[in-house]
């Protein structure tokens, strides 16, 4: 019996490539899931735990370091990563200020920031293969 691979990339970019597809997610969630009616305005599960004192910023910035942490599993630069925990610094200092916290967390989206800073990365590191060419 023989085995065949279906796959035609290797085993390292299909992992960034399904690892950037979960971290969008969480990012977009983290920062930009509801949209506020009749405005441009959107935020995320970061504002609405940063409402909870204590346990809601640690939760909210506990999931920001888990989307660097497996940025530093793809391989990001030591300063990629330092950026990226920068944002996360800033946005957990904005947080910690009661009520402009609050509205500073609308403003100031750290995580779709650091899918920024990644998604720069993976397209130099891991770039996707167009499929048509014209």
């Amino acid at each position: 019996m023989t085995s065949y691979s279906y796959t035609s990339f290797n085993d390292t970019s299909f992992r960034a490539r399904t690892t950037r597809a979960r971290l969008d997610t969480l990012a977009r969630f983290l920062d930009s899931a509801i949209r506020v009616p009749g405005t441009n305005i959107r935020f995320g599960a970061d504002a609405l735990l940063n409402l909870v004192p204590g346990v809601g910023t640690l939760t909210s910035k506990g999931m920001s370091a888990y989307l660097i942490w497996e940025a530093y599993r793809l391989g990001v630069p030591t300063s990629i990563v330092l950026r990226m925990i920068g944002n996360t610094g800033v946005d957990f200092v904005i947080s910690a200020i009661p009520v402009v916290g609050w509205v500073g967390d609308v403003f100031y989206r750290s995580n779709l920031r650091n899918m920024a800073l990644l998604c720069n990365h993976l397209d130099r590191v891991h770039p996707v293969p167009r499929r048509f060419q014209r």
